[in-house]
């Protein structure tokens, strides 16, 4: 499995995981990529390190069975002495230990990434459910709102970059949401 940090030209930030490259190159050049944000097909891949799966190359040594106070005493030993050898004996190099197992960052940032998005959804849900979608006359509507031409009411549409700061210059407030276009969030 191929596991690739992607972006889009919004440079929203995902991750995709593919059999090989060339089920990604595949993919890629039909279309059949997009960002999970913003719909955008335009997807590049990022620079990543690769993930590599060396826990079996680890050294996998059992913990040293401690001897019970019973066999110590048989062997004419107290249980003080039966414990003090196992306390003197130098610890293994870190290295040679296991691990502690923690939760995997990849599951954490999954989960993140899930919970992320069911709020976008949520949010995108209200956007639709209280605003008027205006399409790309988005600018034009605001202005005419600003300006008292047109009734006041919350709007949703399209605009360029220009025209959103052309609208910020006039001091029209906007706000830029990465609604995706002509499907719903799932």
């Amino acid at each position: 499995m191929l596991v690739l940090n992607l972006a889009c030209s919004s440079d929203h930030r995902f991750e995709g995981w593919f059999g090989s490259n060339a089920d990604f190159q595949s993919q890629t050049e039909r279309g059949l990529l997009s960002c999970p944000v913003c719909a955008d097909a335009k997807v590049k891949r990022m620079p990543s390190a690769p993930h590599l799966n060396v826990s079996h190359l680890r050294q996998q040594t059992p913990p040293p069975a401690r001897p019970d106070a019973g066999q110590a005493r048989q062997a004419g030993q107290g249980a003080a002495a039966a414990v003090q050898p196992a306390l003197s004996k130098p610890a293994p190099p870190a290295a040679s230990q296991p691990i502690a197992a923690g939760p995997d960052p990849r599951e954490s940032m999954q989960v993140l990434q899930a919970k992320l998005m069911q709020a976008l959804q949520q949010v995108v849900q209200q956007v639709e459910a209280h605003t008027e979608d205006v399409g790309t006359q988005f600018a034009e509507e605001a202005r005419r709102i600003h300006y008292g031409e047109s009734p006041e009411r919350g709007i949703r549409g399209q605009a360029t970059r220009d025209e959103a700061a052309a609208l910020e210059d006039e001091g029209i407030s906007i706000l830029a949401l990465p609604l995706p276009v002509g499907r719903r969030l799932q």
